[in-house]
């Protein structure tokens, strides 16, 4: 499969949801996990050792990140709001980073006004940002995959 995909936390708050994130990421193939502007102590809630297999990069803030961010790599914001497009319709970039809201208060204006495009999972409400993030991959792979043999 061409390209690669990333996926982060913007502002998280709470550790276990970047470890289940994290394991997540390394379970569909993510290249590496990201967070910008993190707010939570370091521990480890990786129970599958991804730290070992996944790199785990942090940067101060969203500029920070797209100053290291690979040649034409999409930023992808994944949010609740109404200039959300649908996540079953999406169409993945061949090479994107995923940008998941923080636990309490999502992605900012700001932030999502910088992204390429933004996408939402329909017909839920709320989720758990690592539970959110899982679904992401979890289309990816799974669009990417269609026509060829069973994922």
């Amino acid at each position: 499969m061409r390209g690669y995909f990333a996926i982060g936390i913007w502002h998280g708050k709470h550790a276990v949801n970047l470890g289940t994130l994290w394991r997540s990421a390394q379970g569909f193939g993510a290249a590496f996990v990201f967070t910008i502007g993190r707010r939570y102590k370091k521990q480890c809630s990786d129970t599958m050792a991804a730290v070992k297999h996944l790199p785990l990069l942090h940067f101060e803030s969203l500029a920070d990140l797209y100053a290291h961010l690979p040649y034409n790599c999409q930023l992808v914001g994944v949010e609740l709001c109404e200039t959300a497009g649908s996540l079953l319709s999406f169409e993945h970039p061949e090479r994107c980073a995923y940008l998941l809201g923080a636990e309490d208060h999502g992605l900012s204006p700001e932030t999502l006004g910088e992204c390429h495009s933004i996408v939402r999972i329909p017909d839920v409400g709320s989720l758990n940002v690592a539970v959110a993030g899982s679904i992401v991959m979890f289309h990816r792979t799974w669009s990417r995959h269609q026509g060829q043999k069973e994922i």
